[in-house]
């Protein structure tokens, strides 16, 4: 189940949700320098990070499953932001560049099914990052940020999925290595926790910053698959007498 929309504003809101998205940010930057011109969608909550991107592409999205909920994204300017479901995405094939995930993979009902979705709006040679709770760190264990919620990965876990989805995993990156505490004197510390555990014990860090490229020479199976999901169209009255059945009766 998906942390919900306020709780996950609430926290990069805090102290220590605005360290947390400083410490990823330079995880992602280490990854993603530039994407000029290109067409980048956040799946999951990525808002607190499309804003780095978003001037030098051609077009940012903000994808937020349904189960979670959404929040206009960009403030002060039209909206870019969708409801979507994971495994259906509003998108035509191949229509994007970069598709970033945050707090997204960890819910996923189905994974697999998520990430071979992402890998059909994706471009040939389009790459997507995906940052997660490491289960071995103690982010994931704490359940007072949105990163101690879902299901928590390991790196090894992460490649091979992603390669199940015919995706080649490439250059990773580590984030969160100080702990997710709301002590003052721990939150100044932080710039010492985060440069030895970069050093020392990088497998404990808080979250997993993992890039993959979509890889085009295996061809993906081919299989009808009935979706479970059921619209029903919130205007349509169900059960309530029409006005023509009410002049007949």
């Amino acid at each position: 189940m998906s942390v919900d929309i306020v709780d996950l504003r609430e926290f990069y809101h805090s102290a220590l949700g605005r360290l947390a998205e400083q410490s990823i940010a330079m995880a992602l930057s280490s990854l993603w320098a530039r994407l000029p011109e290109e067409r980048l969608v956040g799946l999951g909550y990525a808002v607190p990070y499309l804003d780095r991107f978003r001037a030098d592409t051609e077009r940012t999205f903000a994808f937020m499953p349904a189960g979670q909920g959404a929040v206009n994204w960009p403030v002060g300017e039209n909206s870019s932001t969708a409801l979507v479901f994971d495994e259906e995405l509003p998108l035509p094939d191949s229509s994007v560049d970069r598709v970033l995930m945050v707090h997204s993979l960890e819910f996923t009902e189905n994974p697999r099914e998520s990430l071979k979705e992402i890998w059909r709006v994706l471009a040939p040679g389009g790459r997507l990052v995906i940052v997660v709770p490491n289960r071995r760190g103690v982010w994931a264990r704490m359940e007072h940020t949105p990163f101690g919620s879902g299901r928590p990965y390991s790196r090894s876990q992460l490649t091979t999925l992603l390669r199940e989805a015919n995706f080649t995993p490439g250059a990773a990156a580590e984030a969160l290595f100080f702990p997710p505490s709301k002590v003052r004197a721990v939150l100044k510390a932080r710039h010492i926790f985060e440069r030895l555990g970069r050093r020392f014990w990088p497998v404990f860090s808080g979250v997993i910053v993992i890039e993959a490229q979509k890889r085009l020479y295996q061809g993906l199976p081919v299989a009808a698959r009935a979706s479970r999901r059921v619209f029903v169209p919130v205007l349509a009255p169900q059960g309530v007498r029409t006005t023509r059945e009410n002049n007949q009766g």
